[in-house]
């Protein structure tokens, strides 16, 4: 595994190093002093993941992640001398593309390595993150009409959200572009480190203006607020309408996974709502989604030129599971619609059984 390091302290550079080759197969790809030179760097040689510090001159992690997802690609994992001192910071460089963030290793007196074990671990978990995955199989002929069949019977309506690589922003985006009169529960699943979803919870209350919570075991939605999974565990929807926390399946590298949700609210939730896929590696929340599309919600995924990475959304929209597939700055617009539509074919057809 060739890893870059990108740091402008001379000794984070050298515990860096040390740390690469501890670790299996790590070699140094290359070592960069600021921001500029990772991206100048990066479009020579890209490496097969980059330790990315948020602090330094010239061009800072921030928009050295931006510009590098965005012109040569590749898994970016923020090491910074201390997540939660720049969490501002930290939550901008997920939404540009960043996979995860650590605090970084430092030095004992005896020279050995200080608080590596956790920068090791999440350099592992991003290994098997980028492993390649078997393509889906279409669970349908994929639709261009974007129309959503209408609902069984009327009830409360949720928003679900899933989300990964450059997801936060994408959040972010999503519900800024709904309506002032349009406030539905929103339930989020963000890939996620979930030491950081308090500090996630706080970032999308204040970028978006509306209140937002981590999900406790036992918790209901309710309207005009935003939930966030908060476990490494699997969130899931009871038949009670409250949420909780599933082990099960252990095997799936994603942790919350997008797909248990989703095709919990299949057997959980009675009335569609209108669910959405956005930026994100891999193809988790494709199943789920076609599910709920099954189940008569509506369905969309985020299209290419917007996403930081083009692997979830794509997957959905391959498999038939998105009934549209729209740029970010369009989305919270097209939920809002399909979550009216679908309340008033609901109300429509209560209308016509009454009378």
């Amino acid at each position: 595994m060739r890893i870059a390091i990108v740091n402008d302290l001379k000794l984070a550079q050298l515990a860096l190093s040390r740390l690469v080759l501890t670790a299996d197969d790590g070699e140094v790809a290359w070592i960069a002093e600021d921001g500029e030179q990772a991206v100048t760097m990066c479009a020579a040689d890209v490496p097969d993941l980059i330790l990315m510090d948020l602090i330094m001159p010239n061009l800072d992690g921030v928009e050295a992640t931006r510009r590098i997802m965005r012109n040569s690609p590749c898994p970016i994992l923020v090491v910074t001398a201390t997540v939660e001192g720049n969490l501002s910071k930290v939550f901008h460089a997920l939404g540009a593309g960043a996979l995860d963030a650590v605090s970084g290793p430092t030095f004992n007196a005896d020279g050995s390595l200080k608080d590596h074990e956790p920068v090791l671990r999440k350099m592992n978990t991003i290994r098997r993150l980028t492993q390649p995955v078997p393509e889906l199989k279409a669970l349908r002929k994929r639709s261009s009409s974007g129309s959503f069949p209408p609902p069984s019977m009327p009830a409360e309506r949720l928003v679900v959200i899933g989300a990964s690589t450059g997801g936060p922003q994408a959040i972010v985006d999503t519900i800024t572009g709904f309506s002032e009169a349009f406030r539905p529960a929103v339930v989020v699943v963000q890939h996620l480190d979930e030491a950081f979803v308090p500090g996630l919870v706080e970032w999308l209350s204040r970028q978006t203006g509306w209140p937002a919570q981590p999900i406790q075991a036992g918790d209901a939605p309710e309207a005009g607020t935003i939930h966030v999974a908060s476990s490494s565990d699997h969130l899931v929807m009871g038949l009670s309408r409250r949420m909780r926390y599933e082990p099960d399946p252990k095997d799936l590298v994603y942790r919350p996974s997008v797909d248990v949700f989703f095709q919990s609210l299949k057997r959980s939730w009675p009335t569609p709502g209108a669910a959405a896929l956005l930026t994100g590696m891999g193809q988790d929340g494709a199943k789920g989604l076609g599910k709920l599309k099954d189940a008569g919600w509506g369905t969309l995924a985020q299209d290419e030129a917007t996403s930081v990475v083009y692997g979830m959304p794509k997957a959905a929209a391959e498999c038939g599971a998105a009934s549209a597939v729209v740029p970010i700055d369009q989305m919270g617009a097209r939920i809002e619609r399909a979550w009216k539509r679908l309340a008033a074919a609901a109300e429509s057809s209560s209308d016509a059984g009454g009378s």
